[in-house]
């Protein structure tokens, strides 16, 4: 099969799942002797309009893991604005040194039925968006060589395609509800109403939670005010250069302090071809 041109596709609040997809479908580019192109769906206007591919497109999905699965709010946006038109793609999810769960295999899901050929998924672990004492400096240079060989492998499997292949069977439940988050106790830690607060005699007003938040939910005339939905993504906290921003929520923090005694090791990336 004969692709002409490679897009790296992603929703990345944080940055790590931009450079690991941007890092896959670099190599697979390299690999194929084409062209990358990038498609960056983080911001809310981003995702208001509607995108095309064809078979002579190869491209690579990326998004983070929340709560085990694609992030709920992002994925309608997804069904709805891209259009597989029997293009070749790769699923890839990062995850925060806990685990993946069934986002990949819900992912892989969402794109075949939005008309790509989903053909390989990937799983790499990634500096959890709550806190730098899970998966700190990564992805690290090891992550990247692997990325790099698995952009290598899926252009080295698209070479001796004669026909449109079989979708890729990744582990995990597509329909699988949310991981429930818990706290230091072992219950359930309900935190869905938390927003980030913010440190008046920190912040200078320069507006870049706002830019930055992938649900145009912090006010611009007023950024301690979010009057639309959080999705705790921390991209207004990781963002900050005055360290203004910040979550207090008892319930948010009890399952921050969970994971971090819970799932401190290391864990491994995972990919499928």
């Amino acid at each position: 099969m004969r692709i002409q041109t490679v897009t790296a596709v992603y929703f990345s609040p944080t940055g790590s799942t931009e450079r690991t997809v941007r890092t896959v479908a670099q190599s697979l580019a390299d690999a194929l002797g084409v062209p990358m192109a990038e498609l960056d769906l983080t911001r809310p206007e981003s995702r208001a309009k509607e995108y095309s591919f064809t078979e002579t497109d190869f491209v690579v999905v990326g998004t983070p893991t929340y709560a085990g699965k694609v992030p709920n709010k992002l994925l309608p946006d997804l069904q709805r604005c891209l259009r597989g038109g029997g293009a070749l793609a790769a699923a890839v999810v990062t995850f925060g040194n806990r685990s993946f769960d069934n986002s990949l295999a819900e992912l892989a899901a969402v794109l075949g039925q939005d008309g790509f050929c989903p053909l390989a998924g990937g799983a790499f672990a990634a500096r959890h968006a709550f806190t730098d004492k899970l998966a700190e400096g990564r992805p690290d240079w090891e992550d990247r060589k692997q990325m790099e060989a698995f952009g290598r492998s899926i252009a080295d499997k698209v070479k001796t395609l004669t026909d449109i292949p079989a979708p890729i069977q990744v582990p995990g439940d597509p329909d699988a509800p949310y991981y429930t988050p818990l706290g230091t106790d072992g219950q359930p830690a309900k935190f869905l109403k938390a927003k980030p607060k913010t440190d008046l005699s920190r912040c200078c007003g320069c507006g870049v939670c706002t830019r930055r938040c992938p649900m145009g939910s912090i006010d611009p005339q007023d950024v301690a005010s979010v009057p639309g939905i959080c999705i705790k993504c921390q991209s207004c906290v990781r963002h900050c250069t005055r360290h203004a921003k910040y979550f207090d929520d008892p319930a948010f923090l009890s399952h921050v302090a969970m994971l971090e005694s819970h799932y401190a090791s290391p864990k491994e990336n995972q990919v499928f071809l």
